[in-house]
């Protein structure tokens, strides 16, 4: 009889050296096929996913961080952004005139002389007639109303398509609710009161003014205060109370009036070059968009909050609120009409961003009127 072991000697491997063999074999394919492949969830550059390569830009916005609501949503937009991408992308926000001009920023995107701004597409009114559509229209949109069009009744794509003839993208990314008409050393009684004033305006409200026989210029929210201590100005629009209390002009003037009726809803947006746009991973593209959808809700939610507290603490302060008599708005709101209509025929784009906004008004306003109750219910 022959030895088992010699057997195993003679007839190859024992059952032992056959497990092992089979695992050191087993365990070279695995070893050798993580070597062929990248391993999960990381990217090409051994990365993980919530670690992209960092990028940070420089943030220039056209409104003080000091104004709530207005200015310091560029703030939360930044912070929103540097925790939701872990830290991949930064934006560092400049106040306005720090790196660029307030009313210089898409042209400074478009140059590539910064990457993003945010601001209020207005300002680019005597280059892109259409922009103005984007950022506020005379006895035009709500906000929420506003909000719908761009996201689901074509505004988005016309943004783009206006600021893609730029090399420019704009996000939606923040709103507020309607100013108040403006600021008055005196009461205004009827259009008469208009004719010959000293005012700052912006926008297609700036052109009725003008047309209604103001004087009318233009001048960012720092140096507005400073304009009507001097007497440079008699009057002058610029945001919601809140804001306007912050910058000071109930110490100089004290009839503030309303409603906003040159700008029911004012916009405003993240406008990023697009060559630095694609730059950026598809994470951080998401990023910027939801972030911005955050900023929207955000800007919205304390626009709205703040107002009704900082109203009532007007008449202590001398500030005397009023409402517009009904005749000088319908006066204004016919010279609106005017206005949109001559930069209708002007401009095509603007004629089809107008339409688009008229439509979805039209479509909206039968929800309006059924579903809300009224205002003075």
């Amino acid at each position: 009889m022959v030895d088992v072991g010699e057997s195993r000697s003679r007839g190859g491997l024992s059952n032992r050296a056959a497990l092992v063999a089979v695992i050191v074999a087993f365990a070279v394919g695995v070893i050798g096929s993580l070597a062929l492949r990248p391993a999960a969830g990381r990217n090409e550059a051994g990365e993980g996913p919530s670690r992209a390569k960092q990028v940070t830009w420089k943030l220039p916005v056209a409104f003080g961080t000091q104004l709530p609501a207005l200015g310091d949503n560029a703030l939360y937009l930044a912070e929103r952004v540097a925790a939701t991408s872990d830290g991949s992308l930064l934006l560092e926000v400049f106040e306005p005139g720090a790196v660029v001009p307030p009313f210089s920023i898409v042209e400074a995107v478009k140059e590539g002389k910064v990457s993003a701004g945010y601001t209020w597409l207005g300002y680019d009114q005597g280059t892109i007639p259409a922009s103005v559509l984007f950022g506020a229209v005379p006895f035009g949109m709500e906000p929420w109303e506003y909000t719908a069009w761009w996201y689901y009744g074509g505004g988005r794509v016309l943004g783009e398509e206006v600021y893609g003839e730029l090399g420019v993208r704009p996000i939606y990314c923040g709103v507020i609710g309607p100013e108040s008409a403006g600021w008055f050393r005196d009461e205004i009684e009827s259009l008469d009161d208009i004719r010959g004033l000293k005012i700052r305006f912006a926008g297609l409200g700036g052109m009725v003014m003008q047309s209604l026989g103001a004087s009318v210029t233009m001048l960012p929210g720092g140096e507005i205060f400073q304009a009507l201590e001097k007497g440079a100005i008699d009057a002058t629009e610029f945001s919601m109370p809140a804001i306007d209390e912050r910058l000071g002009f109930n110490r100089v003037v004290s009839f503030n009036y309303f409603p906003g009726w040159h700008q029911p809803f004012t916009a405003f947006h993240l406008v990023v070059n697009r060559d630095d746009y694609e730059t950026l991973v598809p994470a951080q593209q998401a990023v910027l968009e939801t972030s911005c959808s955050a900023a929207v809700v955000n800007s919205l939610a304390k626009g709205e909050a703040l107002q009704g507290a900082v109203l009532a603490g007007f008449e202590e302060k001398g500030v005397h609120t009023r409402s517009l008599p009904l005749d000088v708005l319908r006066e204004l709101e016919k010279t609106s009409e005017q206005i949109i209509s001559q930069q209708r025929d002007e401009d095509d784009l603007f004629r089809r961003v107008h339409d688009s906004q008229r439509s979805f008004m039209e479509q909206y306003a039968r929800w309006k009127r059924l579903g809300f109750l009224p205002r003075d219910f």
